[in-house]
Parts: C-alpha cells; structure tokens; sequence
C-alpha cells in the first residue's frame, strides 16, 4: 500500500489497538479492535505492506499494517458489513466469552460471522429504531436467545426489546460499563452507547465520521446538543458509526473548507481507503473535530461558504449546513 501525500498533519488523529503486548497491528478502522483501558496507539507511519484478507461477514475485508501497539484489555469489536453500506459491530468479551452485536440490519452476515467464530450471541443492542439498524433483531433472537437493549424512548418501534435503557444509565456488559447517552435529531429516541473503559462510543446516524445524521425526527438544536454531548468525551475516543459515508462526506466537507490541510490529508487517507474497499471506520474524535463541518458550525471558513451571518447561533448555523448537505451534489 502506497503512502498517502500529505498524511504527515493528520496521522497523529489516527488511533488502534491490538492484542496483549506490543504488536503489529491493523489499519485503525478493522478486525478486532481489541480496545485496552487508557492505553492507545497512534500511526507512527504509513508504511508499504502486504495486505492481508480478513474473513467477516461472508465477504472479505483486506487491510494493511499500520502501527505496533500495547494493550491490556478483553474487548474486541470487530465490524460486520451489512446492507450496501451498513456496519453491525461484534462485541466480544475474551474474559468471559460473551458476545453482543451493534445494529444488525440483518441477520444472515452476523450468523455467517458468528458461525466461522464458534461463538453464541448474548445481547443485541440498537442505538435507534430505522429496520436497516434492528432488521436483524427477531432472527437472531430467536436463534441465539439474545436480549434485546434499546432506548426507553424507542421502546414500542425496537423489535424484541428486552432492556429498556435511558440517558445517564450505566449498563454493564462483560464487565465493561456501557454509558447510556440519549442523542436525538436523527430519530427522538436515537441513543449513543460508550465505552468509557474502551475509549469507544457506537453513535449509530448520530455521528458519522465527517458528516452527522439527517434531520428526520429532530432539530438541529436537538442535533447541537447531541454532538455536543458525543464531543465532550476525550478526544481520543474511537467513533463506530452505523454506515460507511465517509467517501462522500470527504467531498461535502472539502467543499465547505479547501484550505483545511488536515481534512485534506484525511479525504487523501479516505479515498485511498476506499479504492481499496476497506472501511474508514472508527475514526477518532481528535479527527471529526478537526474536519467534520458539523462539529465546526462556528469555523469562519464554513460560515462564510455558506452565507451564514456571523450573528447566527450554532444550531441555526448547523441547520444550514444540514439543508447544504441534503442537497449537495458531489
């Protein structure tokens, strides 16, 4: 894999982790992510190296080696592709063998993924109701006897919910503590789930790495709050969001500021990903922060590329920068 021009300004946003000790390990957006407490890796260098095949999901994900890590944790996540541009993400416990699976649109790659593993499915846990995030729930219900967790909010439109949870809520799973975060916009009962111990929040349409979701149950007030929320977390939190757009997203964003020069080593870092076929997911916060439009609702460049008036509050400025994305073409 060829170095990327300009990544020398952005590949301090990047972050992985692997397995006990120091060790190789995969591009920081793959493949057991196994996510150690208070303890993470940054790309040291974009190196040329082989690429290896990663079985997940019935298809293949090929990655590269990126950086050497240590770690000291049991919790691995490991992306599932679903749909034409969804991910579900396995959770899995090394301690204790328990397994959980983020948003699974559908059934069938979860089950292919579980199956070549050997391993059962233990929870089921949806950041938001839309059926290409819980299509899968009932099958793999039914199948593993999982329990569903969900929003309280949401608790009527999530098939198969067992475990209502609200904002501020502190569940566990495996002996790691999940954070319960309610952030509304793209639906009234979208929730966040984070990891504090991990360093990981799954933001579902929330979040997305260089763009956020659409509006269709919120507002952008409602929507300013909830990424307010996301980045008062560290900044080396990892973002697993609920489908690859980042691609596109990268041209929306460049578009809104040219002279960016860490979004345009990251957009570089993207394209090359993709032209690949590997994911760009997780990205880091450190990284949405300094290139994602809708957390810079305030940048100058932004503002003034959109007519925004210097007097606008955020959320009206994030609303206008919502509509300029529902109707860019790139």
């Amino acid at each position: 894999m060829q170095t990327i021009s300009k990544a020398s300004s952005a590949i301090s946003f990047f972050r992985c982790s692997k397995k006990l000790g120091t060790q190789t390990c995969v591009a920081p957006c793959v493949r057991q992510l196994n996510l150690r407490k208070g303890l993470v890796c940054r790309v040291m260098k974009m190196v040329s190296s082989p690429l290896r095949t990663l079985r997940g999901a019935g298809k293949s994900i090929r990655v590269s080696k990126f950086c050497s890590v240590s770690s000291i944790s049991s919790l691995q996540i490991e992306l599932v592709p679903c749909l034409e541009d969804n991910y579900a993400y396995i959770l899995h416990d090394e301690d204790t063998g328990t397994v959980g699976v983020v948003d699974p649109s559908e059934a069938e790659p979860v089950i292919d993924f579980l199956n070549r593993s050997g391993r059962n499915l233990t929870y089921i846990l949806n950041t938001h109701h839309h059926y290409d995030h819980t299509g899968g729930n009932l099958e793999l219900k039914d199948r593993y006897g999982a329990k569903v967790i969900g929003s309280a909010v949401d608790k009527d439109r999530i098939p198969g919910i067992d475990i209502a949870l609200k904002d501020g809520d502190k569940w566990m799973f495996a002996g790691h503590e999940v954070h319960v975060m309610d952030t509304p916009g793209h639906t009234k009962g979208h929730i966040s789930l984070y990891f504090p111990g991990s360093r990981a929040i799954f933001t579902g349409d929330t979040l997305f790495s260089l763009s956020c979701g659409k509006l269709f149950e919120g507002t952008p007030k409602q929507m300013l709050a909830s990424l307010q929320k996301i980045t008062s977390l560290p900044d080396d939190t990892s973002i697993y969001c609920g489908h690859e757009y980042t691609l596109s997203n990268s041209k929306f964003a460049l578009s809104m500021e040219p002279n960016n020069e860490v979004l345009q080593s990251y957009a570089a870092h993207v394209a090359e990903l993709r032209s690949k076929k590997l994911p760009t997911i997780p990205t880091t916060l450190k990284m949405e922060k300094a290139c994602n439009p809708f957390l810079r609702s305030s940048n100058t460049d932004i503002r003034r590329a959109l007519g925004i008036s210097e007097s606008a509050d955020e959320a009206e400025a994030l609303g206008i920068i919502r509509e300029a994305k529902d109707n860019f073409k790139a």
